[in-house]
């Protein structure tokens, strides 16, 4: 359904359509030089690739979404997930902020999960929004693994990074608190 389809551009690295509650990001590139094998690799994990113009991206669908965090939530969200073993393939965005996309299962059986992702700001990438792989080199950079599928035990589920911003955000509410009870 293309009704109350929306397009802007995010600075210079990021146009997105909105389509229903779906966002189909796309990146613009300066040149993509994958390699067959590097696109083999990723449609063998069951992913659906598209080679375009501007490079690789992934179709997320029901099998694969992710989730993006920028600055302060995208590190406390990394902290979280490696210190509990919990962490999974994860692509970063260069430019001014700092932009982690988390690769994810399991959105559409978690809805109180993307609420709780929705309400700390996170995007949830899911059911035909695209998303740069490696090697697309966007104008602000090269997209590259932050932790690569090859390294990660697993695609963790929605509901492990929702948790993670409980976490990181209750932690620091405790952090405040304790705080300002001893000053």
């Amino acid at each position: 359904m293309l009704a109350g389809v929306l397009s802007a551009y995010i600075g210079s690295a990021l146009l997105s359509s909105v389509i229903g509650d779906a966002v189909i990001t796309t990146f613009p590139s300066l040149a993509a030089t994958a390699t067959p094998e590097v696109v083999l690799g990723y449609r063998d994990r069951g992913w659906t690739v598209a080679e375009t113009t501007n490079g690789l991206c992934l179709i997320t669908d029901a099998r694969i979404g992710a989730v993006e965090f920028v600055d302060n939530v995208a590190e406390g969200v990394e902290r979280y997930l490696r210190a509990n073993a919990l962490s999974g393939p994860c692509l970063e965005i260069p430019g001014r902020s700092r932009r982690h996309i988390h690769l994810v299962v399991g959105i559409d059986r978690a809805p109180g999960a993307v609420a709780t992702l929705h309400a700390a700001g996170a995007v949830v990438h899911t059911q035909g929004a695209t998303l740069a792989l490696p090697p697309t080199r966007l104008s602000t950079g090269s997209v590259r693994w932050l932790l690569s599928p090859e390294q990660a035990p697993w695609v963790p589920p929605v509901v492990t990074l929702a948790a993670a911003v409980r976490a990181t955000r209750d932690g620091c509410a405790d952090v405040e608190r304790r705080t300002s009870a001893t000053a």
